[in-house]
């Protein structure tokens, strides 16, 4: 299960919200969509691009997560996936700025999307209870 459709189930944030979501982030961060989409190798001109590269975020985000709590369970599957992600970030830069700059792009799109979604939620419930 991608970590998009994991996400929506623990925020009860379903596909409609998500692409409100993904819409008002895009508003913003187009640019930064674009910068990893290119410094991953997924083209921009396909269908659907920005969610593949928002689910590449949310990964990375989980894998900051598994790196950083250690009383977070960590599996073989997590620590491969989890250095695949930084290859495909790594690949072709001749520094470890260019690579923690998009490492810091990638963490903040899945934050800001987390961030936009409880909003939503929250304006939802507020909404719901009056």
């Amino acid at each position: 299960m991608s970590n998009l459709t994991s996400f929506q189930k623990e925020c009860f944030c379903g596909i409609i919200k998500s692409d409100k979501a993904l819409r008002m982030l895009l508003a913003d961060k187009s640019n930064e969509f674009r910068e990893i989409a290119n410094n991953i190798g997924y083209p921009t001109d396909s269908e659907n691009w920005e969610w593949i590269i928002l689910n590449f975020c949310l990964d990375f985000s989980r894998s900051f997560m598994i790196w950083t709590d250690l009383s977070m369970p960590c599996d073989h599957n997590a620590v491969h996936k989890s250095m695949t992600q930084m290859r495909q970030l790594a690949r072709g830069k001749t520094n470890m700025t260019e690579v923690t700059k998009l490492q810091n792009i990638a963490f903040r799109i899945a934050e800001d999307f987390k961030s936009i979604c409880m909003r939503m939620d929250k304006k939802d419930f507020a909404i719901a209870s009056m």
